[in-house]
């Protein structure tokens, strides 16, 4: 979270999730309020911390908003939060146990995920009916885009469990 290079921390957010956010969090929304996606948003406050840039981030990150490439599968910021995960925690010898601890724990934070909001995937969190079909526009944002949707409430949880990942890697 050191590396916030083109973010003003002065500024508050547009909108403010709410007023106990930790940092991790808020540095979170903060992305999220100028315009990044879910999955943006989660990955790029933390990229000091990944050894990597903030530009960097955002493009590792940027094809997995929306449900990856908004066809509102996975939710993106869950995506992100396991990107840290395995960071912190991925296997690197291909051995089936390192694999088995990554996936153990991957299914940890999508069950405290999904028990939390419901579900993982992104067009049941937007309550979507299962034939729609999207572009790949987004939507322009507001107040009523924010106020309709779970999104700053997914990031803050995924930011918050990446910082406690990090902060015991």
């Amino acid at each position: 979270m050191q590396q916030l290079m083109d973010i003003d921390r002065g500024a508050p957010p547009r909108y403010a999730w709410r007023m106990d956010s930790t940092p991790a969090a808020e540095a979170a929304l903060t992305f999220f309020h100028r315009g990044y996606s879910c999955a943006q948003s989660v990955l790029a406050p933390f990229a000091g911390q990944l050894g990597i840039t903030t530009e960097q981030a955002l493009r590792f990150a940027s094809g997995f908003g929306a449900g990856m490439g908004r066809m509102r599968g996975t939710c993106g910021a869950l995506s992100s939060l396991c990107m840290i995960a395995g960071h912190c925690h991925g296997n690197t010898e291909g051995t089936a146990e390192g694999k088995e601890h990554i996936y153990k724990l991957i299914r940890t934070l999508a069950g405290e995920f999904s028990n939390e909001f419901g579900s993982i995937t992104c067009s049941k969190l937007l309550n979507l009916p299962d034939n729609v079909v999207e572009s790949a526009r987004p939507e322009e944002r507001s107040a009523e885009y924010y106020a309709a949707r779970p999104c700053e409430r997914c990031i803050a949880f995924c930011a918050e469990r990446a910082q406690v990942l990090l902060n015991h890697a």
